[in-house]
């Protein structure tokens, strides 16, 4: 096995562990709940095929899912993250030269790339996970308070995640 599918297991097996064991049991007045879990499809590398985010996103969200007693919950934000993931780097990628980066992460594209992506991604996975969740546009107000500290907390943590465990390289 190559060490890039290595690292992609641990860190699979790693993130869920932390969401499932830890940050399940963290919530701010039930306004904010992080999913750190989501930095996994985040920071899977560039070449990586649609399909196979595509699947990897759907059996993170069913694992997830799996220990959250949410039936598809997960699993459609994580398929929907994907989608935004690839349009998103699609979009920026070509656009600000980062061609030849082998993956996106807070150390190699730098912070305002990465704040940026990890942002709108997360508040997209945030949106569609909660909509779902309540499903009931008399709870919109509360829906978004939830989406978006939710958001702010979750991208502070893989903001935080990314400072501790990557090591700092100089851009070209």
């Amino acid at each position: 096995m190559s060490k890039s599918i290595i690292v992609n297991l641990l860190r699979f097996v790693v993130l869920v562990f932390i969401q499932v064991f830890l940050l399940k049991n963290i919530s701010v007045y039930n306004l904010s709940t992080p999913y750190l879990y989501i930095l996994f499809i985040l920071l899977l590398p560039f070449e990586t095929p649609n399909f196979l985010l595509y699947v990897l996103a759907f059996i993170i969200g069913l694992t997830v899912d799996a220990f959250y007693d949410t039936p598809g919950l997960h699993t459609a934000a994580c398929v929907l993250l994907a989608f935004v993931r690839i349009i998103f780097i699609s979009i920026t990628v070509q656009k600000d030269g980062f061609d030849n980066e082998p993956e996106p992460t807070l150390s190699i594209m730098g912070f305002r790339w990465f704040f940026t992506y990890s942002l709108v991604l997360t508040f997209f996975h945030h949106f569609f996970l909660f909509t779902l969740e309540t499903f009931d546009f008399s709870e919109l107000q509360f829906t978004l308070s939830r989406v978006i500290l939710s958001s702010l907390f979750t991208v502070f943590l893989i903001l935080i995640s990314g400072l501790l465990f990557f090591k700092s390289k100089e851009r070209k």
